[in-house]
């Protein structure tokens, strides 16, 4: 097994630096990238809990306590925006949230380059090794087949070693990718669900404030003309 790395050269220890690089970002992804983690399961359920405005203080105090997930940080920009007309706070959020995927998809670009640049460091070492062993033929000749066939087999070495690197990095890549996708239309759709709530509560709130206050005003302006009409009979 050692004599598989040993043989391939430098070109083998760039290429197990490259492996490297590529299985920590894997690993470091598969734990930022968790549903949990992005859509932390309490806040959920706080969001869809959230009926009027009087429980907005108790839902920022849940997203300040998952500010940590890009969800957490997203409804606190919606929070603190609220009092804005509705399509500058949409547009505040949507900002906002372009920042948060961008988060999401960092290290995924160096997967992508490893994907690109491992099998082309393996066939570089297989035809540096090539060019080595076809060289020391020219100078020597062929003086056993079976030297040759192993030499061709070494300097095929790292070709493999490329395209075993470059296969896990692309599968995960492209997983990556598309649960970044999947993720990014979750968090617009529970964010969005959430301003329309909001404003659709507020409004209700006001119309019912204003219901009320124009009540108070007809019964006071229905109530001065009596008070008017009992004056004068008592001063007589």
């Amino acid at each position: 097994m050692w004599s598989f790395f040993i043989d391939g050269g430098w070109f083998m220890a760039v290429l197990g630096l490259v492996s490297l690089v590529g299985l920590a970002v894997i690993l470091e992804r598969a734990w930022a990238l968790r549903w949990r983690r992005v859509t932390p399961f309490r806040l959920l359920a706080a969001i869809e809990k959230y009926r009027t405005p009087r429980e907005l203080p108790k839902l920022r105090e849940f997203c300040v306590q998952y500010d940590h997930s890009p969800l957490g940080r997203l409804l606190l920009i919606a929070l603190d925006h609220l009092d804005q007309p509705r399509e500058e706070a949409a547009n505040t959020v949507e900002v906002r949230a372009r920042q948060e995927i961008v988060g999401l998809e960092r290290g995924l670009v160096v997967l992508e380059i490893v994907v690109g640049i491992a099998p082309l460091l393996g066939l570089l070492g297989t035809i540096y090794g090539l060019i080595l062993l076809f060289g020391d033929i020219g100078a020597k000749g062929v003086q056993d087949n079976q030297s040759l066939a192993r030499g061709i087999a070494v300097a095929l070495n790292t070709t493999m070693m490329g395209l075993l690197i470059a296969t896990p990095s692309l599968t995960a890549w492209s997983s990556f990718s598309k649960k970044v996708e999947v993720m990014a239309v979750e968090l617009e759709a529970i964010c969005d669900e959430f301003m329309k709530r909001a404003y659709r509560e507020a409004g209700a709130v006001s119309n019912a404030t204003a219901a009320s206050a124009s009540d108070r005003k007809k019964q006071q302006s229905s109530a001065q003309p009596g008070d008017a009409n009992i004056r004068p009979d008592h001063q007589g």
